[in-house]
């Protein structure tokens, strides 16, 4: 699995190929927002702009992301090229990510060329297949007679009794 690795908190998160990038950083508690995006954001549609990160790396490292949408382009027309919104971008390979790169850290600079410097794991490129057996086909076969014994045996509504 792809691995985004997360500068400003130190962490490395794996994720599918193709997951959306806010969704992953929040669902594994990754803080994305200022005081103004925890106050109100657009939850994801990428009209607010407050969930913007930096992709870091050459220029191999931004293609690890999906390309930038026409939202991206118009919302970040006056940011560095290597910014996107989180939103809007779709992990595709491992990438280290700079979240709420408007707001320095201290340590920064060495932060991130020991984030760069580890190598990150490239994982599959597609989901994982989940092969069914006979066994589950069967199961849900059960389902269906369990279903219909019990629609055929309560009236549907109150006034429907023979």
């Amino acid at each position: 699995m792809p691995v985004i690795r997360f500068v400003r908190e130190g962490r490395d998160v794996e994720c599918y190929p193709g997951e959306n990038l806010r969704d992953v950083a929040l669902r594994e508690g990754i803080q994305l927002y200022g005081l103004k995006g925890q106050l109100g954001n657009c939850g994801g549609c990428g009209q607010c702009i407050t969930c913007f990160v930096e992709v870091k790396g050459d220029q191999s490292a931004a293609n690890s992301l999906s390309a930038r949408t026409a939202v991206e382009d118009a919302k970040l027309r006056r940011r560095p090229e290597s910014w996107r919104l989180a939103c809007q971008a779709l992990v595709e390979r491992s990438v280290v990510i700079l979240t709420r790169p408007q707001v320095s850290m201290g340590d920064q600079r060495r932060r991130i060329e020991a984030a760069l410097g580890a190598p990150l794991p490239q994982g599959p490129t597609a989901w994982p297949v989940v092969e069914s057996g006979e066994d589950d086909d069967e199961e849900a076969g059960d389902d269906e007679v369990v279903q219909n014994q019990s629609s055929t045996d309560a009236p549907a509504t109150p006034g429907d009794e023979p």
